[in-house]
């Protein structure tokens, strides 16, 4: 079956989280995505995550699975031809340096499409590639601080919280890669690349674009609210005899079904309660109640009636209850990997279905350096022989030619 993307080839200077994101996302669908490292250490994340065996940890085996690795010394003049060689050859440059180190390397977009005119090269970064924070170093931390979106998050009357997971990086991978897929599209049209530029802040912006919105409006700095939400009541977690629940009463029909399945068919009738403005505007006074009620029963029994009667629910699950999870389990949400070193590997598969031509999890994340001869010999067509010059040279590293 041919996949959606394999006749594109990116080569993927990334590292830590964000535009390896983008990379997989590309490679899940059949793009050759050529991972190029530095010498020695790598990238920074082959230090990150959870031990596994062979030297590897869960983090990178997770992220930088459909991947061949290849490591080449961007610092020497052989391996900046060899980039160079290997841009003319790829439809996509994805980076995610501090903007303007790859072009005080000289290479930057300009150098490479002077040389290769289709290229689409992707960067991403903390602030974008101009502004007065363009060259501010720039992890998930600092972005989900500097955009609001810890002002936003945790529990009411708090400081903040950061997000449970590196949702800056992880947004701004996914706007890469759409990014990078409609410049291919263009490129369909008018022959030629362009630069993608992702901005972390901005991925974060789009998130709290309603929260913006409101405040453009009305002028209140929103506030974490724990599990709660402005816009709309009740719409939060409540606690129950045996474990939380999570109630989303999204509609003025689903709250007159609501009242009488908890038993309180007066609220409907309540001027306080009337409508989802009323009952924002008497928040305080309308959770108090409902906790009472939720506090009755035991969380598999309001789950049995709210479900019955077509009310959202949801059981508050750990990562250990979701991986046993029976919808996890009936999708095949999560995949088996063999890894050479680290052995039987789970991790979760591709999160988007297509029904023709899917996404598929095919090869088990590199090693450095690992597929650095086959690279030169497949793509760049160098022989046995210039291979081993360089990496006797050091230019190029990772286990030798054959």
């Amino acid at each position: 079956m041919r996949m959606p993307l394999e006749d594109i080839t990116v080569l993927d200077l990334s590292h830590a989280l964000a535009g390896p994101h983008a990379s997989t996302m590309l490679a899940d669908f059949g793009a050759r995505v050529i991972k190029l490292e530095t010498p020695g250490a790598g990238d920074i994340a082959r230090a990150w995550g959870s031990p596994l065996p062979g030297g590897e940890n869960s983090y990178f085996v997770a992220l930088h699975r459909n991947k061949k690795g290849i490591s080449i010394d961007l610092k020497t003049e052989e391996g900046k031809a060899l980039f160079f060689a290997l841009a003319e050859k790829a439809d996509v440059i994805l980076e995610n340096f501090r903007p303007g180190a790859l072009e005080r390397l000289g290479l930057g977009y300009e150098a490479v499409k002077a040389r290769n005119p289709r290229i689409v090269y992707t960067s991403v970064s903390g602030f974008g590639q101009d502004g007065p924070y363009r060259e501010r170093a720039a992890l998930d931390l600092i972005l989900q601080a500097e955009s609001g979106m810890i002002s936003v998050t945790g529990a009411e009357g708090s400081h903040g919280a950061r997000c449970g997971v590196s949702i800056a990086d992880l947004t701004a991978g996914m706007y890469a890669a759409f990014g990078t897929l409609l410049a291919l599209r263009a490129r369909e049209t008018t022959g030629e690349g362009q630069r993608v530029d992702v901005s972390m802040l901005e991925g974060q912006m789009s998130l709290l674009n309603i929260m913006i919105s409101a405040y453009l409006a009305d002028g209140e700095v929103p506030q974490p609210m724990g599990t709660a939400y402005k816009a709309l009541l009740p719409y939060q977690t409540f606690r129950t005899q045996t474990r939380d629940l999570a109630l989303a009463v999204g509609s003025e029909k689903l709250w007159k079904i609501f009242c009488p399945v908890i038993g309180r068919p007066d609220l409907t009738d309540d001027p306080r309660f009337a409508t989802n403005q009323h009952r924002t505007r008497h928040r305080q006074a309308l959770v108090r109640i409902l906790q009472e009620i939720f506090l009755t029963r035991s969380y598999e029994d309001w789950e049995k009636a709210l479900l019955s009667a077509g009310i959202p629910v949801g059981a508050i699950n750990t990562v250990e209850e979701l991986v046993k999870h029976p919808q996890v389990a009936a999708r095949g949400a999560l995949v088996d990997m063999t890894h050479p070193r680290a052995g039987p590997v789970k991790m979760v598969g591709v999160p988007v279905r297509l029904s023709g031509t899917p996404g598929v999890v095919r090869t088990p994340s590199p090693s450095l350096g690992e597929h650095t001869a086959e690279t030169l010999r497949d793509v760049l067509g160098l022989d046995a022989a210039e291979i081993a010059r360089l990496f006797e040279a050091g230019v190029v590293f990772g286990p030798g030619p054959d």
